[in-house]
């Protein structure tokens, strides 16, 4: 069955897209939900009139998503974390944590956006890439570094002079 995608649908296809589908996974999915028309002679020629306007707004939006973008690429975050022995983090630092630092610095993203495989769970520094848009990908620079002052500390055994004695009384 041939379809016009009315919204971006994961795995499959983006907006506007012609796209022959199995039969059911049209009548049961895409049409109820409003994914997708079915792509008759009157929507094709509608689609290819909206097809131009939208190309012109996206050619719009990837000029100044790539601006931004440039902006984002020179930014680096630095997540100063409690360390235990070994260097052994305690949490991690998640796309979440470098969502909001990036909106205290005056740059709001979608958190889903950030593209982190899995929580930073190591010390050092990591490039991480942001999916503004299916053609714009920032990269920024995020260091997870010790706190000041979180050295574990070692506790060197008493020598046998500082030693409590212990006395046993009788009575």
């Amino acid at each position: 069955m041939k379809v016009i995608l009315q919204e971006n649908v994961e795995g499959l296809g983006y907006l506007g897209d012609v796209l022959t589908v199995a039969d059911g996974y049209a009548r049961n999915f895409l049409l109820p939900r409003k994914k997708a028309v079915l792509a008759e002679e009157r929507q094709v020629k509608l689609l290819q009139h909206l097809k131009r306007q939208i190309d012109q707004k996206a050619k719009k939006e990837v000029e100044a998503l790539g601006d931004i973008g440039k902006q984002m690429s020179n930014v680096s975050l630095t997540f100063e974390v409690q360390t235990g022995k070994d260097d052994k983090l305690f949490g991690s630092v998640t796309s979440k944590d470098i969502a909001e630092r990036l909106e205290a610095q005056g740059m709001t993203v979608d958190r889903r956006k950030i593209q982190l495989p899995h929580p930073l769970k190591e010390l050092g520094t990591f490039p991480v890439p942001i999916k503004l848009h299916r053609d714009v990908v920032a990269k920024i620079q995020v260091t997870v570094a010790k706190q000041p002052g979180d050295e574990p500390k070692v506790e060197e055994p008493a020598s046998p002079e500082e030693a409590p004695v212990e006395t046993t009384e009788t009575a």
